[in-house]
């Protein structure tokens, strides 16, 4: 558990997972053409020291704070920000809650008590500001509130301007009050103005929809920081009516204390390291956004988005700014992908039984590629379970998902390649199908709806159609490799 970027820094120093760069270097390009190198060769945290950028007078200067980037990018650092050593200990975790059968009589109600008064641990709670009190994420107030104060990246020399990457933003559902955190992009246009990239697809999105429709200003609040499990659970793919902050708080096992904004109507978790608050107007015209050198590798264009008013910003003492860059994978981003993958395939299983593992592969940027173990039960299995994928929250966006047996190992896509090859006829294995595209997908022909393609990778049952008898994968007997297990050391191969 961390209490701010600075606790997590100094722990990953502590492992020498951590790199200290004192070199002055610009926030527009420079800071990217270092991570970008980094993250590519498997580097570490990189925590830049001495950042020059535009400042409130328009003229370049020594930023106020460090940047820190590259701190979810490896497999060990994205476990560590989750607070263990392996992001396999969560899906496990969640696995066993998920075996845990309703209680049917007043003695196991009685017995489940502890579980339950753990779960209830998790809960955001709020907390007050009260007379001279002020939490960390509001020690520092910036007054008047002005966007150059903070070392925004330029990220890429097509980008429309400098984005502010990993913040999370906050809002409110009108009518049932829930709130919403999600990861979402913002393109700063001058000091209290910028872009709000709410995705169609997003839950902010039908947040500003409803508001549109109630003619109302739409309370929003971005922070940065804090523990790193917030950012994550940013970008997690819950559901609509699940609270990010609680999940949050159960991945870490204790529940975030939150504040209430000093401008407008929401809280944030006390202990981040930054806040900008703010509003949308609905009844405003949408600006122009982008260009932006997006997680595909390519830019997404310029579309129209809100445009977000900011009126208070403040800080913690000692506030480490965060950010990220996407592009051409890998990148750091492909981690926070991983770390779904792993978490989320017990719930997908919830649902689909029949699935031993998934994996989307980070050249795949999410949602271009699904490889699926299954246990197969009948003719037809895998194009049932293709159709299922494209049915099931973000997994409709993937744009070809393979479904392979049990017995394959979906994380070896050279063991994926050999046994889709050799099973595949395209003719009889190909499945064409039509859904919504991610609204970063350039290549659909119609913005946000694009063709699927399914490719049946399982060995054929005889019951199914064009199959004709099916031969066994070559195997040596079981009393063979017993032996030479037992004689492997006195032959002397190395």
């Amino acid at each position: 558990m961390y209490h701010s970027l600075k606790d997590f820094v100094q722990f990953l120093e502590s492992k020498n997972e951590l790199l200290r760069i004192r070199e002055p270097l610009r926030a527009e390009l420079e800071l990217t053409e270092v991570a970008d190198r980094v993250v590519k060769k498997g580097g570490p945290a990189l925590l830049f020291e001495n950042v020059i950028h535009r400042g409130p007078d328009g003229k370049d200067k020594k930023s106020e704070f460090p940047v820190l980037m590259n701190m979810y990018g490896s497999e060990q650092r994205m476990a560590w920000a989750l607070g263990v050593e392996s992001v396999e200990e969560i899906a496990k975790q969640i696995e066993e809650l998920l075996k845990t059968k309703p209680p049917s009589g007043f003695m196991e109600k009685l017995k489940m008590l502890p579980e339950l008064v753990k779960l209830a641990s998790f809960t955001p709670k709020s907390v007050s500001r009260g007379a001279g009190v002020n939490h960390p994420c509001q020690e520092v107030v910036i007054d008047p509130p002005n966007l150059y104060r903070l070392p925004i990246p330029k990220c890429w020399p097509g980008d429309g301007g400098p984005y502010i990457t990993l913040g999370n933003v906050i809002t409110k559902d009108p009518e049932t009050g829930i709130r919403n955190v999600g990861l979402y992009r913002i393109q700063i246009f001058d000091e209290k103005t910028t872009a709000m990239h709410w995705q169609i697809h997003k839950v902010g999105s039908r947040h500003f929809d409803k508001y549109k429709e109630i003619k109302k200003k739409i309370d929003v609040a971005v922070f940065l920081g804090g523990d790193p499990v917030l950012t994550y659970a940013g970008s997690a793919p819950l559901p609509d009516m699940m609270d990010e902050i609680l999940f949050a708080g159960f991945l870490r096992k204790k529940g975030f204390e939150m504040v209430k904004c000093k401008t407008i109507d929401l809280e944030v978790p006390a202990d981040a390291d930054f806040v900008i608050e703010g509003f949308v107007d609905p009844t405003e015209s949408p600006v122009k956004e982008g260009p932006f050198g997006d997680h595909t590798g390519y830019y997404s264009l310029t579309d129209n988005y809100p445009l977000f008013h900011v009126t208070a910003i403040t800080h913690r003492k000692e506030a480490i700014f965060p950010s990220t860059i996407v592009g051409p994978p890998p990148m750091e981003d492909a981690y926070l992908g991983k770390a779904t993958e792993r978490i989320f395939l017990p719930l997908l299983r919830t649902t689909f039984p029949e699935i031993v593992d998934m994996h989307l592969p980070i050249e795949g940027a999410f949602h271009n590629l699904a490889i699926v173990s299954i246990k197969k039960g009948y003719p037809g299995h895998a194009r049932k379970i293709m159709h299922s994928l494209w049915g099931t929250g973000q997994l409709m966006f993937t744009k070809c998902v393979v479904v392979v047996d049990h017995d394959v190992n979906v994380q070896n896509l050279k063991e994926v390649t050999w046994h889709l090859t050799a099973n595949l006829d395209p003719k009889r294995d190909f499945l064409f199908s039509e859904g919504a595209t991610d609204a970063l997908d350039h290549a659909s022909p119609t913005f946000g709806v694009g063709s699927k393609i399914g490719i049946d990778g399982t060995r054929k049952w005889k019951d199914e159609p064009g199959c004709r008898e099916w031969p066994d994968v070559i195997q040596m007997s079981p009393e063979v490799k017993t032996k030479i297990d037992a004689l492997w050391t006195k032959l002397g191969i190395k």
